[in-house]
């Protein structure tokens, strides 16, 4: 019989994952938040390597998912994301998003690596969110693995590094698509977003590459990681330990 070997590193990576705080659809009207599999599902795959995980907003304090996100949401959205339904039954985890820590308490120096969720509230919020932009440009300057995913994409797009250039400039990156959008707008009736990611990132010299529409698909660029939609946290959480070596 083989003898078994303890793969939990000694030192355990330490990951900052950024969701959005609460806000207000300026499009449609009503609440936004984060999508929850975008935290729970890289969450998990952090956790069976043994890393440690920080949930943080830019705000800090309590923080809510997306409505239809939540499998337990009349709508049936998400009801097979089981992933999320066993963090919103572990009641140590949903404390944690009771009173997140804000980013301006943070020290990227604490952290290994950085992964920014999306959501519909990022959209109202991130292109605000200074400290984030702030951290976004320290991580990636600071050559650890930088990561964004589906609309936490947006945060992305107006990250300048010390020499004044845009981060995403030049990059091969991925996001919400498009085509999604339109898929999307199609159902509520109306566009549901203020901007839209492709565009915005593409006007800013980022090449920007997508999957089907709603197909998990995750890219590395280097340390810039980046995941498509809300069906990618998993993806984009693998590249981010592959870029830590794990």
């Amino acid at each position: 019989m083989s003898a078994s070997h303890d793969t939990t590193p000694s030192t355990p990576k330490r990951i900052l994952m950024v969701v959005s705080n609460p806000a207000t659809s300026t499009t449609v009207g009503g609440p936004v938040g984060f999508w929850a599999s975008e935290l729970t599902h890289p969450y998990l795959a952090f956790r069976e390597v043994g890393y440690e995980v920080t949930i943080a907003s830019p705000d800090g304090g309590r923080v809510a998912f997306d409505a239809l996100s939540d499998p337990r949401d009349e709508s049936g959205y998400s009801r097979d994301d089981l992933i999320s339904m066993g963090f919103i039954h572990t009641d140590a985890l949903m404390a944690r998003l009771d009173d997140t820590p804000s980013l301006s308490e943070l020290d990227e120096t604490d952290f290994d690596a950085i992964v920014v969720c999306g959501g519909q509230g990022p959209m109202f919020t991130f292109r605000k969110a200074e400290r984030l932009h702030e951290l976004l440009a320290a991580f990636y300057e600071a050559e650890k693995p930088t990561a964004a995913l589906c609309h936490g994409v947006c945060a992305l797009l107006d990250v300048r590094l010390s020499d004044g250039s845009l981060l995403i400039e030049g990059t091969t990156i991925t996001g919400f698509a498009n085509s999604e959008e339109d898929i999307a707008d199609e159902m509520v009736g109306q566009p549901v977003m203020p901007f839209r990611i492709e565009d915005e990132a593409r006007q800013r010299g980022a090449h920007y590459v997508t999957n089907g529409p709603f197909k998990p698909f995750a890219i590395r660029d280097g340390r810039l990681i980046t995941g498509q939609q809300q069906y990618s946290g998993t993806e984009t959480a693998h590249l981010v330990i592959e870029a830590l070596g794990i």
